[in-house]
């Protein structure tokens, strides 16, 4: 195999992992029952007239699988940590106790668990669209590769093996999906 060919595959290889990782930090931030520090990921706050994600601010724990307690590291912005929470309606209310800011994780109710198994499965169906537009702009390279003076087998060959790349990764997408879904309907 040529190295142009390689390069199709490597090409191929890496929009899709990048794809797919992209799935894992998305369906990181869909709750599922358990308080996580990541639930508050995108939250960003006024820190002195600049826009500033809440982790760069505060220091954000779970001490038990119901409560987030945030800690920031300024004691005057509490204030704005706690508008910035719910600005971002994340379903929760932060409770004011002192020097730190605690929420306290409701339970799920059924309803919403499948509200989020259905958002987590529309991430998973943009994932795999992504993976295919990647297989698909790596096949448009891979059909000019016959100009450039490789053999037909050897196109036949690439194009198999993105087919079989493109396979693996929606396959690692479903699995993800599996996994999140288990997380989100246990109760």
């Amino acid at each position: 195999m040529n190295d142009l060919s390689k390069a199709c595959i490597d090409e191929a290889k890496q929009s899709m992992q990048s794809a797919t990782n992209f799935l894992e930090k998305e369906l990181a931030k869909i709750r599922a029952g358990k308080a996580n520090p990541g639930m508050l990921d995108g939250v960003k706050i006024d820190y002195y007239g600049t826009p500033t994600e809440l982790s760069q601010a505060a220091n954000i724990s779970t001490p038990d699988a119901r409560s987030i307690i945030i800690q920031p590291w300024d004691k005057s912005i509490i204030g704005a940590i706690n508008k910035a929470i719910l600005d971002a309606n994340l379903g929760f209310t932060p409770r004011h106790e002192g020097d730190i800011l605690r929420i306290v994780v409701p339970p799920l109710t059924e309803e919403r668990r499948k509200e989020l198994s259905k958002a987590a499965k529309s991430e998973v169906e943009n994932s795999k669209v992504n993976i295919r537009n990647a297989r698909r702009n790596v096949m448009d390279k891979v059909k000019k590769l016959k100009d450039k003076s490789v053999p037909e087998d050897e196109v036949k060959q690439v194009e198999k093996e993105i087919q079989d790349i493109t396979d693996k990764f929606i396959a690692e997408c479903d699995k993800i999906f599996a996994a999140k879904d288990k997380e989100i309907m246990t109760v």
